[in-house]
């Protein structure tokens, strides 16, 4: 594959992912925005928060972002030896596993959901926060095992270059907890959001099914227990899970830590993390989602080169659009809050709590983007160690600091600790990246950055003019003009600096339309 086509390639399949991450985004947005206004930053919000936990944590170990990582770049070498039967094989057989073992998880958990609650996620509510809160989560433990027969077919699908039916899952799962939101919470209270969970996580999966049923899936009923490629997933799978495990006790961590703050707190620290999210998944995963399987057919295919370009691509891309997220988040956060979260049960005083956590989890925002690119290039080559050993250091010293910085700054000291530790995880991912590929094209990411770093002084000093010069009576109007002026300062300045990104952009805009 030549550079002109790989180009053209990545800029059809991300224009094409992007619009369904946006939508998606846009969804979570207005889902959140429903949410605040039933809810606001109440004691049954930190229920529900807390609620979530356990069942994303099982999904996370179990059949998370550990097993797709694992199972992609085996699945995608079948595919490109041309062994159909075997690779439908080896995704049926792990499909099935991932599923017993999910639902074994989750019927624990449930069981035992009320001790769990008080020792860990609950461990500052008070008795009647804390039996919602085990209420909820035995309703959201139905998810795990649902979720994970999904992710194992979204896998497939971006193996065989289809990401229009796993982009639309999201929308979705976004769509029934809206409906649940608007139409149970009313008479439901928070259960009808939990509700709209569990519905949501049926409709992620069974709008991917038709192209399985299309495409004759050929199942083996077999947990492929003794099958070699089951075993190579399952190896390849350790690692990344101990990791993910390590990730999940931070947000265990950071729960137990929130629910000792004042009531509102754990929610507050909940949306600004959903806020910060929009960027990522809207330019960032959506760039990665599509990079993965290409990554790892270039490894199979020892197109270590195009790998390498790509790699370099994708990255400088990537932190070329977080980087004026991450400033715009900074200097907006205020009127950002107000505009979408403050009406009905969210109060100007969960705005104040909010906005100091997003404001934190902001200066990290571009660390975040960065490690969706670098963590799939060592997937991509089998090597789901190494981000594991980086990401539970970072994981520890995101603890300390967050034991050192809750005191001082609250909820903001939990998501400021976030932020330095995923920076430090990106910085040090990056230099040990480098000799597995012969270089990351270092003298050029450096130029880039430093040319970001002067595209986002720019734009922060033209925020802040814009706001000693123009009243902010109206905040949305106040909030337009300030996105405008800031994305016009950044963009101004890169393309008057001669940024290699925006050069690159503006190039595969023109392909795209050739």
């Amino acid at each position: 594959m030549n550079r002109g086509t790989t180009a053209r390639s990545l800029v059809t399949l991300t224009g094409i992912v992007m619009l369904f991450f946006v939508i998606s985004r846009i969804l979570g947005l207005v889902r959140e925005i429903v949410i605040a206004s039933q809810f606001g930053t109440s004691a049954a919000m930190d229920a529900y928060v807390a609620a979530f936990r356990i069942p994303d944590l099982l999904f996370n170990l179990a059949a998370g972002g550990a097993l797709a990582s694992a199972f992609i770049p085996p699945f995608s070498k079948l595919l490109t030896e041309g062994d159909t039967r075997g690779s439908w094989r080896l995704a049926t057989q792990v499909m099935n596993l991932v599923f017993v073992v999910t639902a074994l998880l989750c019927i624990v958990a449930a069981i035992f959901a009320e001790p769990l609650v008080q020792l860990t996620v609950g461990r500052g509510f008070a008795p009647p926060e804390q039996q919602l809160t085990t209420d909820l989560m035995r309703l959201m433990l139905i998810t795990p095992a649902v979720f994970a027969v999904s992710g194992i077919v979204m896998g497939i699908l971006n193996a065989h270059q289809e990401f229009l039916l796993p982009a639309a899952a999201p929308v979705m799962y976004n769509l029934a907890i809206i409906a649940g939101a608007l139409l149970l919470a009313p008479t439901m209270g928070v259960f009808g959001l939990a509700v709209g969970v569990v519905i949501g996580a049926f409709l992620h999966l069974l709008i991917q099914v038709p192209w399985l049923i299309r495409n004759k899936i050929e199942y083996t009923a077999s947990l492929g227990i003794h099958d070699p490629e089951v075993r190579h997933v399952v190896q390849l799978v350790i690692p990344r899970t101990v990791g993910i495990a390590a990730v999940q006790l931070n947000f265990l961590v950071n729960t137990i830590l929130a629910s000792t703050l004042a009531s509102g707190s754990l929610a507050a620290l909940n949306y600004a993390f959903l806020l910060i999210l929009l960027p990522i998944g809207v330019i960032a995963q959506s760039i990665a989602t599509v990079l993965f399987p290409m990554f790892s057919r270039m490894f199979a295919a020892d197109d270590l080169g195009g790998l390498r370009r790509g790699f370099s691509t994708g990255f400088r891309v990537t932190l070329f659009l977080t980087v004026p997220a991450s400033v715009g988040l900074i200097m907006l956060a205020p009127q950002i809050v107000q505009i979408l979260l403050q009406r009905g049960a969210f109060t100007a005083e969960s705005t104040e709590m909010t906005v100091v956590a997003l404001q934190l989890f902001a200066v990290g925002l571009f660390a975040h983007a960065g490690l969706e690119t670098i963590t799939r290039a060592f997937y991509a080559m089998h090597d789901t160690a190494t981000p594991v050993r980086i990401g539970i250091a970072s994981v520890g010293l995101n603890i300390i600091l967050s034991l050192v910085l809750l005191g001082p700054l609250q909820q903001g000291g939990l998501a400021l600790a976030n932020s330095i530790a995923t920076t430090l995880e990106m910085l040090i991912l990056l230099y040990l990246l480098r000799p597995r590929l012969g270089g990351v094209d270092g003298g050029t990411l450096i130029k880039s950055g430093g040319r970001m770093f002067v595209g986002a002084v720019v734009m922060a000093l033209a925020i802040a003019g814009y706001g000693l010069i123009v009243p902010a009576q109206n905040a949305l109007v106040w909030l337009i003009g300030g996105i405008v002026v800031g994305g016009a300062a950044y963009f101004v300045t890169m393309v008057v600096i001669q940024s290699k990104e925006i050069k690159l952009a503006l190039n595969l805009v023109k392909a795209r339309g050739s």
